[in-house]
């Protein structure tokens, strides 16, 4: 709505997208090994800064070249932080991985949901400038918490027992060919990235929910309350993430079958199991990436990470060219199980 109400015809503001997905796409793999060969948590830093940093061009300068611009920034920021986190993250917790990221998982959904909840009254009292400042402030404080995450377990002190910082050993070349190189050692390895780039990109769904929403007869001022149900459901996934609750092709079957019979039944009801659906592709999400980190066993982790990352945003756009079909939206959701279930399909063959 910023971009339009700015004067962008759709063509532009589609070219922004492009542009923000291009920068993300060059700079994702490139990013994780830097991650690797100089520090994770700063990494992490200067992308939410970035991201800050766009959003800001935003509001000083409204206009095309503005918006690219910020886009640009954003487009590098999410790719700096892009497996900085988690890879910082897992050389802390190990083990409890699934259980810790799961929790991070809850409160972020419900922090988005809260978010999206008071967009409204900010726009009315400050319009796009206050809610532009409150992302800002957000990202800000969220890149500079970071730097108060300790150093990497593994490094954390150097031999002469002070404290290091938190990158692993060995150049960037060195170690962008090492991460390159992990991702595809085996069948096993290469089954495991895949899968974990395949379940974040499902997500890109959501993006449609509204649209599915008001198909099946909400009405438009109800439309955020049935992305609440989503996202709560998502939220609780995400909670469950540190317990197996069931085996992970019989997760993933399982939401295709959900997302196929809601799509396809003819009533706002339909909504209930394409929610449930989405809370087990989140829960399956968290699972998938646990076990790719507990997978790796070199030292560019986050070269690794950002190999299934970049294999997400490139499923993800895929979906986006699918939708775009001139097909009934209930349809293209009831065909996307068929992906998923190809999904579950590979999960049985990296089990065998």
């Amino acid at each position: 709505m910023l971009f339009a109400d700015a004067g962008l015809s759709t063509s532009q503001i589609s070219t922004l997208f492009a542009i923000w997905s291009v920068v993300s796409f060059a700079f994702e793999v490139p990013s994780g090994a830097l991650a690797d060969a100089w520090s994770r948590r700063g990494l992490y830093a200067i992308g939410e800064l970035l991201t800050a940093a766009g959003y800001a061009l935003w509001l000083i300068w409204p206009a095309f070249p503005g918006f690219a611009l910020g886009f640009v920034l954003w487009g590098l920021g999410g790719a700096l932080a892009s497996g900085s986190l988690e890879a910082l993250v897992y050389d802390q917790v190990g083990d409890d991985y699934a259980k810790i990221m799961g929790r991070a998982g809850t409160i972020g959904i419900l922090a988005t949901l809260a978010a999206t909840l008071l967009a409204a009254p900010l726009l009315s009292v400050g319009g796009y400038r206050l809610v532009g400042i409150a992302s800002i402030a957000m990202v800000t404080l969220g890149g500079l918490l970071a730097l108060r995450l300790p150093a990497n377990r593994a490094s954390a002190v150097d031999r002469t027992g002070e404290e290091a910082d938190d990158h692993s050993t060995g150049s960037y070349r060195e170690l962008l060919t090492s991460g390159l190189r992990e991702s595809v050692r085996d069948k096993s390895t290469l089954l495991a990235v895949t899968i974990a780039a395949l379940l974040p990109g499902f997500t890109a769904l959501d993006e449609y929910l509204p649209l599915l929403a008001r198909d099946m007869g909400a009405p438009t001022v109800g439309v955020p309350v049935i992305y609440g149900l989503v996202a709560l459901a998502m939220a609780a996934g995400s909670a469950l993430a540190g317990r197996r609750i069931a085996s992970m092709p019989l997760i993933v079957a399982g939401s295709a079958v959900l997302i196929a019979a809601g799509a396809l039944i003819p009533h706002l009801t339909g909504m209930i199991p394409i929610a449930a659906a989405f809370g087990l592709l989140q829960y399956a999400m968290v699972r998938a990436e646990t076990r790719l980190q507990e997978s790796i066993t070199g030292p560019a982790r986050s070269t690794v990470l950002s190999v299934s990352g970049f294999g997400a945003e490139v499923f993800a756009v895929l979906l986006y060219a699918g939708f775009g079909l001139p097909v009934p939206l209930t349809l293209l959701f009831a065909l996307a199980a068929i992906p998923l279930l190809l999904t579950a399909a590979l999960e049985i063959a990296r089990r065998g």
